[in-house]
């Protein structure tokens, strides 16, 4: 069982000077029910290297288990640090793909044509593709084998208009995730805010927000076994 997690490498949040990344969360939450489950887990980005976390995620309250255990675990830390460019991946050599959010992706990995044909390629194989809170940014440009968008008339989730209006940020961002899945002609479903939220629509599996990571990918998971 070969799992593609795909992160960010983009760390600034829009003309803010602030820094952003990936959410720590959801890339460790996911990390862990794939390794706990005996996965071969690989690490990309379109840049390579170490892709940026985003410092609010690695601010003391916003810690869970996942992420204390990634602090404290140096082989994730390392792989983590020598992550493969978008270059260096094909799909065939893998199960199925994952995308954890944070902010970064709206900017990089949304318009990214080579993440795009990543998606497409494993949704042609009939392979998983998983995405949780920002990170299903990556379906802006995605279409299906019938050249519409990858997510008209499926049900699909990511982080909410109301979860961007209470994080402030939605003058920031370049697009929001909700408005741009469903004129993608998504079919938008929600939980309530800041609560686990994960959709399944076929093989592609979106969660709502950092607390549906695990959920998420343990969704992902019952897909492979």
């Amino acid at each position: 069982m070969k799992i593609l997690m795909v992160l960010t490498s983009h760390d600034q949040l829009g003309n803010t000077g602030k820094k952003t990344g990936f959410w720590l969360e959801e890339f460790a939450a996911p990390y862990y029910v794939f390794k706990d489950a005996g996965a071969d887990i690989t690490l990309a980005s379109p840049k390579g290297g170490q892709p940026p976390i985003d410092p609010k995620s690695d601010d003391p309250g916003a810690q869970t288990d996942a992420t204390r255990r990634f602090q404290g675990d140096p082989a994730a830390r390392a792989a983590l640090a020598s992550t493969l460019t978008l270059d260096q991946v094909k799909a065939e050599d893998f199960d199925a793909i994952f995308y954890p959010g944070g902010h970064g992706p709206l900017w990089d990995l949304a318009e990214d044509k080579r993440s795009a044909a990543l998606i497409e390629q494993f949704d042609r194989a009939g392979k998983p593709v998983g995405a949780v809170c920002h990170a299903p940014a990556v379906f802006r440009h995605t279409r299906g084998a019938d050249g519409e968008p990858l997510v008209k008339g499926k049900e699909v989730t990511g982080f909410t208009n109301s979860e961007e209006e209470a994080v402030q940020l939605t003058k920031v961002v370049p697009f929001l995730v909700e408005d741009m899945l469903k004129a993608n002609g998504g079919r938008f479903t929600r939980g309530e805010d800041w609560a686990s939220h994960v959709v399944i629509a076929g093989r592609l599996v979106t969660g709502q927000n950092p607390a549906s990571s695990d959920a998420a990918a343990q969704a992902l998971l019952k897909m492979l076994k």
